[in-house]
């Protein structure tokens, strides 16, 4: 008689138990593969301003004479750019002897909404000869 009893099968607890530890391990796993979905499209993102970013500043570098200011524009329906072009002025005494001008070129690739905009900066300088007015 005692054999009978221990072969009826699994109680409504333990089936209960079963699903929820499932259904928790299930939920970690969709939640590890959507975190390196987002991860994967934020490098992307990256990447791509990355190469926006180098292409834009060949751009400006390779435009002929620099000026001081700054420029913006867009590149796609996503990313947006901003650049600002500074003359750096070399200490009094050596200015009259420098033959050259050297500009700072700051640019900023921008992306995404406005309340979590993500920014790639790029910086670099550019020996240009001495303009003619300084």
């Amino acid at each position: 008689m005692r054999a009978a009893l221990d072969n009826r099968g699994f109680t409504l607890i333990e089936t209960l138990v079963a699903l929820s530890v499932l259904g928790i391990a299930l939920a970690v796993v969709m939640e590890l593969f959507s975190g390196g979905l987002r991860s994967a499209r934020l490098s992307d993102d990256y990447t791509r301003a990355a190469i926006y970013g180098r292409e834009k500043m060949e751009e400006i570098l390779s435009g002929g004479a620099l000026t001081e200011g700054s420029l913006e524009g867009d590149i796609s329906d996503t990313f947006t750019w901003k650049a600002t072009i500074s003359r750096l002025e070399p200490p009094e005494e050596e200015a009259e002897k420098t033959p050259f001008d050297i500009y700072r070129v700051k640019l900023q690739i921008l992306w995404g909404p406005d309340e979590k905009k993500k920014s790639f900066d790029l910086n670099t300088m550019k020996i240009t000869e001495k303009s003619k007015n300084g």
